[in-house]
């Protein structure tokens, strides 16, 4: 196991919660289904819980029925890793806007606890629920999450590099049991392939690490190509379906 240096690089910042705006926190904690072997929470787990709790938000704003969200990049800092049966609170806001899309933070802090053990922010493309086109954010949208961000615009624009020869890749299968309602592998399960790494290292102390989400994937073969600090997942034709930069971590 070897650790990774810190990348300088413009992956997404993790903005500090407004002193006033909407804020909307869900109780969570790690079952059997989302842990390693070891007890701590596994990444995909982690996922999972950072999209369940991004639509629990709109739902509780009324807003569900404003438009579809689709994730394009997340950012991951994990301080420490949540253990099986832990209690954690996810605080969830809107920390930037763009014409259609919006930059969403969201802090898991163990109950009892005042420092988030994990810090994650998300950008989220606004499609249409009619017929999944880019759209501008609705005028109720804006009046809920506008004010917590007053100034603050964010970018929807690919930032990670193309990856290079996809002569070296390791396999990777993608299952139809992951795909979600959307009809497309979920982007939970593009962090499985760096868990696997992680698992086969050891258990990492923390970790940084940002996944930019790119061409929609369907099950069957894919590769996993490795570069450094970076990971890509490409089927055989080289299609990029997600890129990784592992910022600050271990891994093997």
């Amino acid at each position: 196991m070897r650790s990774l240096p810190v990348v300088q690089t413009d992956f997404n910042e993790l903005v500090e919660a407004p002193p006033v705006g909407r804020t909307f926190t869900q109780g969570e904690r790690p079952g059997f289904a989302d842990c390693a072997p070891s007890g701590r929470i596994r990444l995909d787990a982690l996922a999972c819980w950072l999209q369940d709790v991004a639509y629990a938000d709109v739902e509780d704003a009324g807003l569900a029925d404003s438009a579809v969200w689709v994730v394009r990049r997340t950012r991951m800092r994990v301080r420490r890793f949540p253990q099986f049966g832990e209690r954690c609170d996810l605080t969830t806001f809107c920390s930037g806007l763009g014409s259609m899309w919006a930059e969403r933070r969201t802090d898991i802090v163990r109950r009892g606890e005042s420092l988030a053990d994990v810090e994650a922010v998300s950008l989220w493309v606004h499609l249409s629920p009619d017929d999944w086109r880019p759209t501008r954010l609705t005028e109720q949208e804006l009046i809920t999450y506008g004010h917590v961000t007053p100034g603050r615009r964010v970018s929807a624009r690919l930032r990670h590099p193309p990856p290079g020869s996809i002569a070296a890749g390791t396999p990777w299968t993608f299952r139809a049991t992951e795909l979600d309602i959307a009809g497309h592998i979920n982007n939970a399960a593009y962090w499985q392939p760096l868990e696997e790494e992680l698992l086969g290292a050891g258990d990492p102390h923390s970790l940084d690490v940002e996944l930019e989400y790119r061409t929609p994937a369907q099950p069957g073969g894919k590769l996993v190509l490795r570069d450094g600090n970076r990971r890509w997942i490409v089927d055989g034709e080289g299609e990029t379906h997600v890129s990784i930069l592992v910022v600050d971590g271990a891994v093997r």
